[in-house]
């Protein structure tokens, strides 16, 4: 967790509430160049698009951890029933990547930006977002580029270099969990990344 320098005053006038700044701190976050955008949302979003959000992002997060567990899955056995496996997962991944390319080509991804997210909120690159009020922003991940993590999101801060923060919507328990598994997972692979030795 890393805590960033922000003006006295950079707040964004009457939108801080509990559950902001300070509790997205305590959290472990996950910190990754993704592809991500974001439009201008109306603010605070209807019930029906938040339900309608919530089913869409429900999926993806359901097919981002399986896919993330097949991954995690194979791991170190010579067993003949091991290497079958292997190789039906190599196969399962050159599928994915064709599905994925189909259906969103990598000439109409949006470029890659350097976020840090939990399930409270983000902090976004300068010019990501707009300089205050609601938004949409679309997250899409590398092993599942054609269904995009969609979250609705207020801007709460701004820093010095041009970041905001943003606060979620309300993501109901059971999406906002699925997100802290995604977050914890990618956490764990980052610092056994870190521990490899060189060489």
């Amino acid at each position: 967790m890393t805590s960033d320098s922000m003006t006295p005053g950079s707040t964004i006038p009457g939108s801080l509430a509990p559950g902001g700044w300070d509790d997205f701190e305590q959290r472990v976050s996950c910190e990754e160049s993704l592809h991500a955008d974001c439009e201008p949302l109306a603010w605070p979003p209807s019930h029906a698009q938040l339900q309608q959000l919530s089913e869409r992002n429900a999926n993806t997060l359901a097919a981002i951890a399986a896919l993330e567990e097949r991954r995690a899955d194979t791991g170190e056995d010579d067993s003949p029933l091991m290497q079958e496996v292997l190789r039906m997962d190599a196969k399962l991944n050159v599928l994915v990547e064709i599905v994925n390319n189909l259906l969103v080509p990598g000439s109409v991804l949006p470029p890659r930006q350097l976020l840090r997210f939990n399930a409270l909120g983000a902090i976004l690159p300068a010019g990501l977002a707009p300089a205050d009020g609601g938004l949409l922003l679309r997250i899409r991940f590398d092993l599942c580029r054609s269904l995009p993590l969609e979250l609705a999101a207020r801007v709460e801060r701004q820093f010095d270099d041009g970041r905001v923060f943003v606060v979620f919507a309300p993501l109901g328990d059971a999406l906002g969990d699925a997100i802290e598994r995604l977050v914890f997972r990618h956490h764990r692979r980052k610092v056994a990344g870190s521990r490899q030795p060189l060489g």
